[in-house]
């Protein structure tokens, strides 16, 4: 079995662990959410890292995590840089990430949330697989580059039937 569904699995997991401690109803989105949005942005990740040159591997374990620091806490503001060391306990406790591939994933994970910000191919991937994910169930952007970015990869302006 490849890395991104060994991750995923550990990732769901975790998911249920944290929702024991903080239900849903303490969460700024439910753990179903998180388990649903791990798994697409992983599968979207991959698909886009390899159209995008980037490791496929890399891209879908990146994406799947980028929201580590919520599913421990619950809360979206700051989650990014706080997921940025939890999730590198994380990985490490796989044994198959080399020390280089942990700070890749765990720099992306820190860094997804800054939309406006261009950064390292693997960050910008996360961004990218975050945004359309959200736009795939029917969530508009909250934020002006969210929407910027959102604009950008689709090519033109968002469906009116997004637009809440």
């Amino acid at each position: 079995m490849n890395r991104v569904w060994k991750v995923l699995r550990a990732l769901h997991h975790v998911i249920k662990e944290y929702n024991e401690e903080i239900p849903d109803e303490r969460r700024d989105q439910p753990a179903d959410w998180e388990r649903i949005h791990s798994a697409s942005c992983a599968r979207l990740g991959m698909m886009m890292a390899l159209e995008r040159g980037i490791d496929p591997i890399l891209g879908g374990v990146a994406c799947a995590c980028h929201d580590y620091g919520r599913i421990l806490t619950g809360e979206q503001k700051g989650h990014a840089e706080r997921g940025f060391e939890p999730v590198q306990e994380f990985l490490r406790g796989f044994e198959y990430f080399t020390e280089d591939e942990i700070q890749q994933i765990a720099t992306a994970v820190k860094n997804h949330s800054s939309k406006a910000l261009i950064q390292d191919p693997l960050s910008e991937l996360v961004k990218d697989v975050d945004i359309i994910d959200f736009y795939q169930y029917g969530s508009a952007p909250t934020r002006k580059e969210q929407e910027d970015r959102l604009v950008r990869l689709l090519g033109h302006p968002m469906d009116e039937q997004f637009k809440w």
